[in-house]
């Protein structure tokens, strides 16, 4: 039987993926991806809602929770809940490494010919993945992305950020990041293969997720309240994520200086045209010392900003040539 490793062949500069069908009767059907970070008070919440839902499916389903370096008993609960649902699996990080990674750790370590990740909170209503699973089969999509059609829950602040994100993201970059869909969506065992080839350790996952491309039906839900528990995502956190999604398929943010640079030169030629045409007509004026200082101000910040755009840039470089693993496993159940 040809492997899903051998039938991944190289053409020029890109891949081609063929026969991955020869592999999947060794799989099971379906695998829910589940980061977990501080969960134990909603695990069992999660189980005892989603697990009625797979069964009525008809499918062989896996349950691929990874524990992302959890301070609480969240290792604990799993292990014993395995006890009753022998479909789980455990992959326990050595430490807390970022949802990102852990996203990526479910992807690598999930068996199924389809694959869903979601969050352990139920926000994302587990009554979807039917729907998802019929258009996967039925209609031959790739990927199924499940999208949020009412954000008032939010503050006016994180709806108002996360707009600008995604209108900025699918302005500058040529990969476009379908608004207001998270990582809950269904995708199929050559999307997942795909997505394994990419090496990058700094991952944005939605990013990715939209990057390999394939086939793409998009269904639409209201999200609902956590069901337990504090989410650990902050202001700061998601800001980073934002910094990273720009930074990772765009190079915008380094280009655009140069059309800065140019306006600022044509400007700056042009004034000093004038300067020198006014001087030559009326005279010597006095010294604008506070023109002169606004104007020192105004470029010595442009500059700090600009090196702050590069050093992101370079940063990334920096941290992808160390070639450190994007994550460790210290157990697995």
């Amino acid at each position: 039987m040809q492997s899903i490793k051998s039938s991944i062949s190289s053409q020029g500069r890109g891949v081609v993926l063929s026969n991955l069908d020869q592999d999947l009767d060794s799989r099971v059907d379906l695998s829910i991806v589940v980061p977990c970070y501080n969960e134990e008070a909603v695990i069992p919440i999660f189980l005892t809602t989603i697990e009625p839902i797979l069964k009525s499916l008809d499918l062989s389903y896996e349950l691929v929770f990874v524990n992302d370096g959890s301070r609480d008993n969240t290792l604990g609960v799993l292990q014993q809940a395995k006890l009753d649902y022998p479909q789980i699996r455990i992959i326990n990080f050595s430490r807390n490494f970022g949802k990102e990674a852990a996203l990526s750790a479910g992807i690598d370590f999930a068996d199924g010919k389809a694959l869903i990740p979601m969050d352990v909170d139920l926000q994302d209503p587990p009554e979807l993945i039917p729907e998802m699973v019929r258009i996967w089969r039925e209609d031959g999509i790739d990927v199924v992305l499940a999208k949020r059609t009412d954000r008032s829950k939010d503050s006016f602040f994180k709806r108002w950020s996360a707009n600008f994100f995604y209108r900025l993201n699918n302005k500058i970059s040529v990969n476009r990041i379908p608004e207001n869909v998270g990582d809950f969506r269904l995708v199929s065992r050559r999307c997942v293969e795909a997505i394994k080839l990419m090496g990058e350790t700094q991952r944005f996952m939605k990013g990715i997720f939209a990057w390999v491309g394939f086939k793409t039906h998009t269904i639409e839900y209201q999200r609902d309240e956590r069901q337990a528990g504090q989410t650990s995502f902050n202001a700061w956190k998601l800001w980073n994520l934002a910094l990273e999604g720009i930074t990772s398929f765009s190079t915008a943010p380094l280009r655009v200086w140069l059309y800065v640079g140019l306006v600022a030169w044509c400007l700056s030629i042009f004034y000093g045209s004038w300067i020198i045409l006014r001087t030559l007509i009326y005279g010597v004026d006095l010294p604008g010392y506070a023109s002169m200082f606004t104007a020192i101000l105004f470029l010595g910040s442009t500059q700090l900003i600009v090196l702050g755009v590069i050093g992101e840039y370079i940063g990334r470089i920096y941290l992808e040539s160390k070639g450190r693993p994007l994550y460790i496993v210290e157990d697995e159940y």
